[in-house]
């Protein structure tokens, strides 16, 4: 049986938060999932606490700064660098104070590979996903630089089970094609999978080497390849389960069959009118039952999460949402 870092019937979240608070959102968090906490991320603070400024600052000897047209690779670390550092440093001086003792699993999230190179620009302009030896630079930087991630978090919190998410919002379109070029008037040509399993393997192996981590690779796109992120060495899957279509059953019952773990989507990420608890359970138990597995088996499996990460969302709809993804964790669970 395969053994998950998480308790029976858990619930997480994805990542991003509104407010600029890190103090005030780690007690949210910490107070509404006490079964699978994570580090919230702020991209309200503005440039280097978006998803791709954030990660940027964990770059080994690839330096980035901000241009009108977004990330830029540099020739030296500028105000830009130090200012994503400074973020990340706070954060994590907070969450030493705030979660000292921790004992559980706690998750961490950086930006993938493929993502990174679809948003920051080389020197000249073109995305880095142009460039096939930009990349492989990127790769083995950002697999540097996350390791170090882990063992400062590791460091800061001594008991506790890592977790390391890696957002791929971007692999999907980085595989068909469809990331526009920096002018936008035409499409880098598509990622070969072997060769995007590879660049995601090699910071999951990097990052998580020695059980350091445990590797959760989140894709909140369509078209999720699921085979690859298995074959990356991703052990959980995070998707918004909304966009997981029904042709997607055989990927999906083949991941579950390897055990790989699902942080399953259900409740909106921004603010809306929550429908009943049931009925926010219901498309996990639909899921699964449709693919036929044991029913005992969901809640072990399956963590419940928001759809997407949320700093569109108002704190009153954040505490709900948490709260709801952690009863229906919970319903599973106990009707199973």
């Amino acid at each position: 049986m395969t053994d998950y870092p998480w308790q029976i019937g858990s619930a997480t979240g994805i990542g991003s938060y509104p407010g600029e608070d890190p103090a005030e959102a780690l007690r949210v968090v910490l107070g509404e999932l006490p079964e699978l906490p994570h580090l919230p991320e702020l991209p309200a603070r503005g440039p280097g606490a978006d998803i791709t400024g954030r990660t940027a600052g964990l770059l080994v000897e690839l330096p980035v700064h901000l241009e009108p047209s977004g990330w830029r690779f540099s020739d030296r670390p500028g105000r830009d660098t130090l200012r994503s550092r400074d973020h990340l440093a706070r954060d994590l001086d907070v969450l030493e104070e705030v979660a000292a003792g921790h004992d559980g699993p706690f998750k961490i999230q950086v930006c993938g590979p493929w993502t990174l190179a679809a948003t920051i620009e080389l020197r000249h302009g073109d995305r880095a996903l142009k460039d096939p030896g930009a990349v492989r630079d990127l790769t083995a930087s950002l697999a540097e630089g996350a390791a170090a991630h882990v063992a400062d978090v590791r460091r800061r919190l001594p008991d506790a089970r890592i977790l390391l998410q890696i957002d791929e919002p971007g692999l999907p379109a980085a595989l068909a094609g469809t990331v526009p070029t920096a002018s936008g008037f035409s499409r880098l040509r598509a990622i070969e999978a072997p060769v995007a399993e590879d660049a995601l393997g090699t910071v999951i192996e990097t990052a998580c080497a020695d059980d350091a981590a445990y590797p959760v690779v989140h894709c909140c796109a369509r078209n999720v390849p699921f085979g690859l992120l298995r074959g990356a060495g991703a052990k959980a899957v995070a998707v918004d389960l909304a966009l997981v279509p029904k042709r997607d059953d055989d990927a999906v019952g083949e991941a579950i069959e390897a055990g790989i773990g699902l942080f399953l989507g259900a409740v909106p990420s921004t603010d809306a009118a929550l429908p009943p608890l049931k009925a926010t359970a219901e498309p996990v138990r639909a899921l699964w039952n449709r693919l036929g597995f044991p029913p005992a088996q969901l809640a072990r499996q399956v963590v419940v999460t928001p759809a997407c990460g949320m700093a569109g969302a108002s704190p009153r709809h954040v505490r709900a949402a948490l709260k709801r993804c952690r009863e229906a964790a919970r319903m599973l669970h106990e009707a199973d």
